[in-house]
């Protein structure tokens, strides 16, 4: 035992210092010491027997928990899982997500997944597997991801619960190799004007961007609508290639700084792909961290503007720590810094991270998402753009130079229960599997599909009718002529998604979406 402690601290010492910068003080009073004293106390002497690699991780995650809200620990499978939407791709179910009270909740379907494709959406909870439940069971997210996970083409029933929803919902879902590609869409939204979107900052998200501007600059682009919506960030590294190719040599992208950690900055070579021409970055209240990196540098240099509401606010940078059994600590080390000072991190208060989290709801129910001018910041929290001098905020995500408010009016109460129950999305698969062929023919080019195609009035009377078994109707008329045509417009874009790709499904819901709307109308002026 005493062997086992001191080896452990013996990869305490070749792991934490990082350089000479952390150095652990093993006297008597020490606080590692009395760590070591009720290790070994409980180990030794506690009347049932103990699961002594769990007690440790145990208290590493007690410990942690009473950090910000970013710092965390993995356990080697938690950072395999955690690594592959960022680094390469996998065969399963295609979802990403957490472990919330003994429950699996979905973050967010793969994009093209096989999940998403079924009707999985993000916030569904997994309650069984086949004939097994899953949740409320403590069963290990290792065990979960082995029932998940399977060779492609094999199947797995699904049970789900959806908010909102009384009766579990079922699903089989084929399981397929899971592209994990950060551009979700690239195309030309208008003669001149390019259009790339970015899920996520992963390893290969800087080439896939590069690939994308070329095509697009072959087919004369000379404007960028860079659409950053939803993006929950990623590397660093990668975030700073990205700005380098929009920036002049030497300009700051960003800047990280801790009390451990000296300054570092990064800075662009000058080497870009689009040093010239418009740029419009589009965020909203889920843009946070790498995303936030980026907007920043081209906003802070003035390299263009940013259109959509405020970030997420995500300033704090995480360090991985490795440990001998593939576990991972990471912890954050610094804040990092745009071009011109700001720390875009929202407040929080250690060891809440649940009140942390509830924040974006906050923004919808104080009507920020709605009303600029109920956003608030402290004169102290004011800094200026380097070339215009131009008035910036830090404190609190970044603040576009064009707000756009939330369209409550666009999503009616039917239409979400309509798509809460996957009544829409199944509609599109159906009505694809069995026209797939007479589409292809009729429509060679996605071209001549956005152009001409319009859903037959029968898939929309279906959805109506399916809905109305289960009593879910609209309340009136002015209600259902309000859904219809958003309605129709999404099952378009989703038909299109199955016959070509993402790309085409964002090239016809972006003629919706308000924030790209208001993006052309900057272009245009």
């Amino acid at each position: 035992m005493i062997k086992k402690i001191a080896f452990l601290l013996f990869c305490l010492f070749t792991l934490l210092p990082l350089t000479a910068q952390i150095r652990i003080n093993m006297g008597e009073d020490s606080p590692i010491r009395k760590l070591q004293i009720a290790e070994m106390a409980i180990t030794n002497f506690y009347v049932d027997s103990v699961d002594e690699q769990k007690l440790v991780e145990d208290g590493i995650r007690g410990m942690i928990e009473k950090l910000d809200p970013h710092s965390s620990y993995l356990t080697a499978k938690e950072v395999k899982a955690a690594n592959e939407p960022l680094q390469g791709n996998f065969e399963g179910i295609g979802v990403q997500f957490n472990m919330v009270e003994d429950t699996l909740l979905v973050v967010q379907p793969v994009v093209g997944g096989p999940s998403e494709k079924r009707g999985i959406l993000a916030g569904d909870r997994i309650v069984y597997v086949n004939d097994t439940t899953i949740a409320g069971v403590s069963m290990s997210k290792e065990e979960i991801m082995r029932r998940l996970r399977g060779p492609k083409g094999t199947k797995v029933r699904l049970g789900i619960v959806r908010r909102g929803i009384a009766d579990t919902l079922r699903f089989v879902i084929t399981r397929d190799k899971i592209p994990v590609k950060s551009i979700d869409a690239t195309y030309m939204i208008r003669p001149g004007v390019g259009y790339i979107r970015i899920g996520s900052f992963g390893a290969q998200t800087h080439e896939e961007l590069c690939q994308s501007m070329m095509k697009l600059t072959g087919e004369g682009m000379q404007s960028l609508i860079l659409d950053l919506q939803e993006n929950g960030g990623g590397y660093l590294q990668s975030a700073v290639a990205i700005a380098n190719e929009f920036l002049n040599k030497d300009d700051l992208i960003v800047y990280t700084k801790g009390r451990r950690v000296p300054r570092n900055d990064y800075r662009a070579q000058g080497n870009g792909l689009f040093k010239e021409g418009k740029v419009i970055v589009l965020v909203d209240s889920y843009s946070a961290s790498a995303a936030e990196i980026v907007t920043g540098a081209i906003q802070d240099h003035d390299r263009g503007v940013v259109v959509g509401r405020r970030t997420y606010g995500k300033g704090l940078v995480q360090r991985p720590i490795d440990m001998p059994d593939g576990s991972m600590i990471r912890l954050t080390v610094a804040h990092y810094y745009t071009p011109s000072g700001r720390c875009i991190q929202k407040p929080y208060e250690k060891g809440k991270a649940k009140d942390y989290a509830m924040d974006v709801l906050n923004r919808l129910k104080s009507g920020e998402l709605m009303h600029a001018d109920s956003i608030h910041f402290a004169d102290s929290l004011k800094y200026y753009t380097l070339k215009e001098h131009r008035v910036v905020y830090g404190g609190g995500g970044i603040m576009p130079d064009y707000y756009v408010p939330l369209d409550t009016t666009k999503y009616t109460r039917f239409h979400r229960e309509l798509s809460a129950r996957s009544y829409i999305i199944n509609a599109s698969l159906r009505y694809v599997d069995q026209y797939r062929k007479q589409l292809k023919k009729q429509y060679p080019t996605f071209a001549l599909f956005k152009q001409q195609f319009e859903i037959p009035q029968k898939v929309t009377d279906d959805i109506l009718a399916e809905a109305a078994k289960k009593d879910i109707k609209p309340k009136d008329e002015e209600e259902l002529q309000r859904t219809l045509p958003y309605l129709r417009l999404q099952l378009k874009a989703l038909v299109a998604r199955d016959i070509w790709e993402t790309s085409q499904y964002f090239a016809i819901m972006n003629e919706a979406n308000d924030i790209v709307l208001r993006a052309l109308e900057l272009i245009k002026d």
